[in-house]
């Protein structure tokens, strides 16, 4: 008898591991179709992107185009794609591999690592089939890897490579790719499965799907999961889903929740809640994710008691806690105390008034006399475009970066200074540097 055959049947040779995680894996994997898509001008990093999707971009306007996959990471039916996938759209929609159709809400994205979360518009209680994530670092060299998709909603798309490199780093100079320690594989990714799982034979998430270069033959990158985790932990927030303070940052990824930092000064570190938390239950609800975690909370919503019930090393904790609105503590008069002026966000009737077209940045209002801020040379009517190198167009943002620094750190600013003379106003670009008191 064979081995592995049970009472004279004989296993299937073409049943493997990569079938098995196949199957186990397409049925979370969604098409993701937009709705008006507006060319827009290119960075360095969208170069490469442009050129792989440009002609799926090129169509006419207010109809559905497919434009990649996602994947679904929970059962209530949050998913992640590319942010690249869903940026300029107005509608989003999703086909589940079943046929099933629904409409999306964009939730959260971040740029930067070119990561979405999307939520499906569902009945209440309806569940979805959710992908496990891999443990981040959990990669071997040269194993098989399968790319999945779900190309213009007409059923999954596989393809079949290996790891060829876990941390691939592209030249930055002028180069169309400028994101570190991404996969790389020579699993064949086309615009259909780009925001799809890269996943291995335990059918465990390890990746999101990018792109193709166009320098290389059969060369695919993919998202790593390590960096597609920290990502989730920082933009699925009580603060960036409803401006809510809570202060911890959770793990994501991980069943139950754990803590991964606190913020001092937060309603979480004032609870008395510490990195390596464990917490287990909410007002009494267990808690199975972070992600179910986060929306607890969120829905609970401010200035209401809240209990965690946790374990730190092994023994039973509880805290309790009250969510604050971000703009009762970040706001004008935060950046005031650490800088010594105001501001206000820039109007159109500002802006024109000033002879500039943008509304992008923090009008200075007033300067203290003696204050850091006076110091550096700051005037009235100066205009913060940039602080630390990112844009000073939100004042919650703003004041939140502030809250981090430390007593005589020092920020940097790109500002535009207006100057007056007669009937003419010039707007000149201009740098200083503050400390923080």
């Amino acid at each position: 008898m064979l081995p592995g055959a049970i009472c004279g049947v004989t296993p299937d040779a073409r049943r493997d591991a990569a079938v098995e995680a196949i199957e186990k894996v397409m049925p979370a994997v969604v098409n993701i179709a937009t709705e008006t898509i507006v060319r827009r001008t290119r960075n360095p990093f969208e170069e490469l992107l442009w050129e792989f999707y440009d002609p799926y971009y090129r169509r006419q306007p207010s109809r559905l185009y497919s434009l990649g996959s996602g994947v679904i990471i929970d059962e209530d039916g949050y998913l992640v794609t590319n942010d690249h996938v869903v940026r300029s759209a107005t509608r989003i929609a999703v086909k589940l591999h079943d046929g099933r159709e629904f409409d999306c809400d964009r939730v959260a994205t971040s740029a930067k690592s070119d990561i979405a979360v999307l939520k499906i518009r569902c009945k209440p209680g309806e569940k979805f089939t959710a992908v496990k994530f891999a443990a981040p670092g959990d990669l071997y060299l040269g194993e098989t890897v399968l790319a999945l998709g779900n190309p213009f909603g007409l059923g999954g798309s596989v393809s079949r490579g290996i790891l060829s490199s876990k941390n691939r780093r592209p030249p930055s100079a002028n180069e169309p790719l400028d994101v570190a320690d991404w996969l790389q594989t020579d699993a064949a990714i086309n615009p259909g499965n780009s925001g799809g799982p890269l996943i291995n034979l335990n059918g465990e998430l390890i990746g999101i799907n990018v792109a193709v270069y166009r320098e290389g033959q059969g060369i695919g990158f993919a998202i790593p999961i390590k960096l597609v985790l920290e990502t989730l932990s920082d933009i699925f927030t009580p603060e960036s889903l409803k401006s809510l303070w809570f202060g911890a940052r959770l793990k994501a990824g991980e069943s139950p929740p754990s803590v991964a930092e606190v913020q001092p000064g937060s309603p979480a570190e004032k609870a008395g809640l510490k990195s390596g938390d464990i917490i287990t239950r909410l007002n009494g609800k267990p808690m199975r994710s972070f992600l179910e975690l986060v929306r607890e909370l969120v829905s609970i919503g401010p200035q209401k008691d809240i209990r965690l019930d946790l374990l730190r090393g092994g023994a039973a904790q509880t805290c309790r806690l009250q969510l604050i609105p971000e703009s009762e503590v970040f706001n004008e008069k935060l950046v005031q105390s650490r800088l010594g002026i105001s501001v206000q966000p820039l109007t159109d009737e500002t802006a024109e008034r000033i002879g500039i077209t943008s509304t992008d940045g923090l009008l200075i209002t007033a300067v203290e006399k003696n204050s850091p801020a006076a110091g550096a040379g700051l005037e009235r009517g100066f205009i913060i475009t940039e602080l630390d190198g990112e844009p000073a167009t939100d004042l919650l943002k703003v004041a939140k970066h502030l809250y981090t620094k430390k007593k005589g750190e020092t920020v940097r600013m790109q500002l535009l200074v207006t100057r007056r003379r007669g009937a003419f106003i010039t707007v000149q670009p201009a740098v200083a540097e503050v400390d923080v008191r």
